[in-house]
């Protein structure tokens, strides 16, 4: 694929995420419920990301390059937007955060204990929090 293409390509691409990471995906909002009790163990990393947005795409994949924190240190989610917005909007109800597109969220003993989003999301900022 050229520059342009990379530049300009059609924004309703499917946008997945890496293989970089062993993502988990979040696709249901009873997930939401084993996520809370799961993290009292280990930290839980949820990226929300929108698939025609260019500001999530350039924000996940600069997170995924960036990932450093070993697979059992943190478990990481990815939850598509666009496919899944009744969970982003429980997320922001049952964790107590304001939604946001792209957004990362660290849930440590079934609480929300950091979040940020757009090109503030860097991955060794939650390495060192997790």
């Amino acid at each position: 694929m050229s520059l342009f293409s990379n530049i300009f390509r059609n924004s309703d691409s499917k946008d997945t995420p890496s293989a970089s990471i062993v993502w988990n995906d979040l696709t249901d909002i009873q997930q939401l419920d084993a996520i809370a009790t799961e993290s009292a163990e280990t930290p839980v990393i949820i990226f929300k990301h929108s698939t025609r947005c260019s500001v999530s795409r350039m924000a996940l994949k600069n997170f995924e390059r960036e990932y450093a924190i070993d697979i059992d240190t943190a478990k990481p989610y990815f939850l598509d937007l666009l496919e899944h917005r009744d969970i982003s909007n429980e997320i922001a109800s049952r964790f107590g955060v304001v939604h946001q597109s792209p957004q990362l969220i660290l849930i440590k003993n079934g609480e929300a204990v950091y979040t940020t989003s757009h090109s503030d999301i860097d991955a060794a900022e939650v390495k060192g929090r997790v």
